[in-house]
């Protein structure tokens, strides 16, 4: 009784190793898509949004009419300044990347989580488009209001640059002159033996 039991869950765990290892090396393209968004603040106070999305082909074969539509920006709260939020290209081959992006300009002042860009793509073994999701953005403070950064400033340095290396030169050598030699020591309990 136990040896039919066996060699049944023995020929399924065959056939299921031979069919995901049939799956793994099918022959299809893997999409895989970083999506990124950084803040730059304007001198005029107006707060600039620059998105980048990263499209790499991580299969094995070349995706076709692949797409990009990131229409997750409200015409409302944004404006586009630079590119556009959707783009198209003929081909994606095994192992590329396609890189597109474009800027926005921030018209309200909100803490705004955008949504992943949509990727589709054709493989010519299948009739219906396949769709690929991006990465999804940390959230963006757009016209938060920031402390302005601290620089650093050279006028302090040529100010008091130079007084602040006569003191050091002159503490150094302080220093020195106070401080014993070790090897004077050495030497010192070596003659008294």
């Amino acid at each position: 009784m136990a040896i039919p039991i066996t060699n049944a869950l023995l020929s399924t765990a065959v056939a299921l190793f031979l069919f995901t290892s049939a799956l793994a090396s099918s022959d299809v393209p893997f999409i895989v898509t970083h999506k990124k968004a950084s803040l730059n603040r304007l001198k005029s106070g107006a707060e600039r949004v620059l998105v980048s999305i990263d499209i790499y082909n991580q299969g094995s074969s070349t995706a076709y009419d692949v797409s990009l539509s990131d229409e997750t920006w409200p015409r409302d709260i944004f404006d586009v300044v630079s590119g556009n939020t959707s783009k198209s290209w003929e081909r994606l081959d095994a192992g590329g990347i396609i890189s597109h992006s474009f800027e926005l300009e921030g018209k309200e002042k909100l803490l705004f989580n955008g949504a992943p860009a949509l990727i589709t793509f054709r493989i010519p073994t299948k009739a219906a488009l396949q769709e690929s999701y991006s990465t999804p953005i940390f959230p963006l403070d757009v016209l938060a209001d920031r402390p302005p950064e601290k620089k650093f400033e050279w006028r302090l340095l040529a100010k008091y640059g130079s007084l602040i290396s006569v003191v050091s030169i002159v503490v150094l050598f302080v220093y020195l002159v106070a401080t014993p030699s070790k090897s004077g020591a050495a030497k010192g309990s070596k003659k008294k033996r």
